[in-house]
């Protein structure tokens, strides 16, 4: 007889609409998938600490690199989808310069920035970090390995160690450190050309 009641209990229960409707919404909001956005620095953060001797109220211009067919299709190759972008904005005062880009982890984009100076990455950095695993990869013992490293044929010269379930994101990471560095050089050698008379 408790058995019957507690079944007619639950019965009269779900057959109300509020009721229905709130374990309808708890159910979706179960269902979506986790996303959390961190912000570790803001691009402005990040320009002002790589070139902190600019003119107080001086604002830091970007350039522009326009991409042929051509480049697109090699960053394409490195990042394993196409690229269709055909310009992108970098900054650059003497021999340094720094590339902000965005590449897709496991899910979402992983936005980060790389300081490039005589063709070696001298910093990177994760500035906004939007999986739900794999953050470790914004830590100075990851990042670290980006120093100094350069291009060997389209390949980054030294090896740089994954994280145990950040696989992707790291996979991310470093195809951007390849992109920074063969932008560099194409943006390097547009400066040349137009420095010859």
């Amino acid at each position: 007889m408790i058995h019957l009641t507690a079944l007619t209990s639950v019965s009269v229960w779900l057959s109300k609409p509020l009721f229905r409707g709130v374990i309808a919404l708890l159910l979706a909001l179960s269902c979506q998938p986790g996303r959390a956005d961190t912000i570790y620095e803001t691009q402005d953060d990040f320009l002002k600490e790589v070139f902190p001797n600019k003119v107080a109220g001086e604002e830091i211009k970007p350039a522009v690199l326009w991409l042929d067919k051509k480049a697109q299709d090699d960053i394409g190759k490195i990042l394993g989808h196409s690229y269709p972008q055909a310009r992108l904005r970098y900054w650059r005062k003497n021999d340094t310069s720094v590339w902000i880009l965005d590449e897709v982890g496991k899910e979402y984009p992983i936005t980060a920035g790389f300081v490039i100076r005589e063709e070696k990455i001298i910093r990177a950095q994760v500035l906004i970090y939007r999986e739900t695993r794999g953050m470790e990869i914004h830590l100075p013992s990851f990042l670290s390995q980006f120093k100094d490293n350069k291009l060997e044929g389209d390949k980054l010269m030294n090896k740089v160690d994954g994280i145990a379930g950040a696989t992707m994101s790291v996979n991310a990471m470093v195809k951007m450190a390849q992109v920074s560095l063969i932008l560099n050089k194409q943006a390097s050698l547009m400066l040349n050309n137009k420095a010859q008379p």
